[in-house]
């Protein structure tokens, strides 16, 4: 059996904060169920029309699958740096250290793409709403809304946990009325395009073209990322040990259940025809819930604006957590320089990192901006494959960690290998087939050295960690981590305040 090491002296984050409700609402928070469904609704209509709640089911299982991978492992390593910290356990400190860059880069992009939305409705819910189209005013604007979100994290998961309490029930009460209205127009007759409910919806074997089902179930992937925030504030919460899985298991069927009514709800209300408000219109492709919100809420239409504002705000206080995190535990390990691992103390939270990430994404977004909002755009296309890269890693991560213990027990072979092992293929497939369609000149808004620019971009930001990986190996203070002396299989949880420096193990530090 693989025992859990021995835990010493924290990092210093604020402990026994959250419980499994609290824990359950920053992970739904990460998500942005509201924004995340008008980003991919439409784009998954126009994939598969009538096939859409399959296709969120579907690309549920790998999620699913790498809950149990993320649950697992927490329950032995109840660490914040999760990904980096599990995969430099499992595969030694290179491969790790890229698992904690694949966290950063997403939530570095994410960041940008959030802070932008938050603008654009914002100013979109003044006057005739054109000052949503006023690039610098939005970029501003999204700025702040990065400082504001950076100072609640800065400030502690406590407060950070009681405004996600009121941002999300906000989200949840709006969708429930657009699913209560949507299914009320379709019985009482007022529907643009009422259309019957058909089990046909759920046939897993209903695709007509394939192209089209990798497209969606690679689109419906990304409306399911961020749930595993609360596995990085398992240092934080009552039971490090247990809580953060749970949580991150309840959070990704509750996001299943929310997609799914809410996909079939539209689809009962105003069809999967490409006019007018039907859900496969090109025209309504972007923004699902703002062609259909004067239909459903009539003069209180703003009220589904407002919604994906404030999931959009939400979202980027919980993306911040997670990376901030991370990077601390990445420093606590010696895989970055020491600064990261400051924590303020009173606030208990990880101060510096937290700081760099709010500063580090607002320069990435305002930049982006300035060279080109088509390459801002490309650069969230691209958010797909460092999600599949770090997920797949953690799932292939759980299996070899477990790998002595998997045939100890039926239920030890189900959830420690083939379930993790099983979600770790299919996200590696999902992350070749996304770089494949990528490539091609024709996707996304750009071109870039004769290729796409969404696989420029996407390939590039994870080739830039190796970069500043092999920097930092130059320096004497990396040593410890990339000679496997500060964190290997044996390295004691939560970190003691200095690295015990244990013998590398005869099979590469693993």
């Amino acid at each position: 059996m693989t025992a859990a090491p021995e835990r010493t002296a924290g990092k210093g984050l604020a402990t026994g904060t959250l419980g499994l409700w609290g824990s359950t609402v920053i992970g739904l928070a990460s998500t942005a169920p509201v924004y995340s469904l008008v980003a991919t609704l439409g784009f998954v209509v126009l994939a598969v029309g009538a096939s859409a709640p399959i296709a969120f089911i579907i690309a549920f299982i790998p999620m699913l699958f790498i809950a149990f991978a993320y649950r697992e492992l927490n329950n032995a390593v109840p660490d914040c740096g999760t990904t980096f910290t599990w995969s430099t356990k499992a595969f030694g400190p290179w491969i790790g250290w890229m698992g904690g860059w694949g966290v950063a880069v997403a939530g570095m992009v994410v960041l940008a793409n959030l802070s932008q939305i938050a603008g654009v409705y914002l100013w979109s819910l003044v006057g005739d709403g054109s000052l949503a189209e006023n690039a610098p005013l939005v970029t501003v604007t999204g700025v702040a809304f990065i400082a504001a979100m950076t100072f609640i994290s800065y400030r502690g998961v406590e407060i950070g946990e009681r405004v996600q309490n009121i941002l999300l029930a906000v989200q949840y009460l709006v969708l429930a009325l657009f699913v209560v209205l949507a299914l009320w127009k379709f019985f009482d007759g007022t529907a643009p395009n009422p259309t019957p409910f058909d089990i046909g919806w759920f046939n897993p074997f209903g695709f007509d073209d394939f192209s089209g089902f990798t497209e969606a179930v690679l689109l419906a992937l990304f409306i399911y990322w961020g749930w595993d925030t609360c596995l990085a504030l398992n240092e934080e919460t009552k039971d490090p040990t247990r809580i953060p899985g749970r949580a991150a298991l309840l959070t990704t069927v509750i996001l299943l259940g929310t997609y799914v009514t809410v996909t079939v709800a539209a689809m009962m209300y105003a069809g999967v025809g490409e006019d007018g408000a039907g859900l496969s219109n090109p025209d309504n492709a972007e923004d699902v819930f703002l062609a259909l919100k004067d239909g459903l809420f009539g003069p209180f239409g703003w009220v589904l604006v407002v919604a994906v504002l404030i999931s959009a705000v939400s979202s980027t206080q919980t993306t911040i957590l997670p990376t901030a995190r991370g990077t601390l535990a990445m420093a606590a390990y010696k895989a970055l320089p020491a600064r990261f691992r400051s924590v303020h103390p009173r606030y208990r939270t990880p101060s510096f990192s937290t700081l760099v990430m709010g500063v580090v994404a607002s320069v990435y977004y305002v930049g982006m901006t300035i060279i080109s909002d088509d390459i801002l755009q490309d650069s969230i296309l691209s958010l797909g494959l460092a999600i599949a890269f770090y997920y797949a890693l953690t799932g292939f991560a759980c299996v070899w960690f477990y790998r002595r213990d998997l045939f100890t027990s039926a239920k030890n072979l189900l959830v420690r290998g083939i379930l993790p092992l099983l979600g770790a293929v299919m996200l590696t497939l999902a992350f070749v087939q996304s770089a494949i369609d990528m490539y091609d000149p024709e996707y996304g808004n750009t071109v870039l050295l004769g290729v796409g620019g969404t696989f420029v971009v996407g390939i590039g930001a994870l080739a830039i960690g190796v970069v500043l990986m092999l920097i930092w190996f130059v320096f004497p203070g990396a040593k410890p981590f990339f000679r496997g002396e500060s964190l290997n299989r044996d390295t004691a949880v939560l970190v003691p305040d200095e690295p015990i420096a244990y013998p590398r193990s005869v099979d590469g530090g693993i």
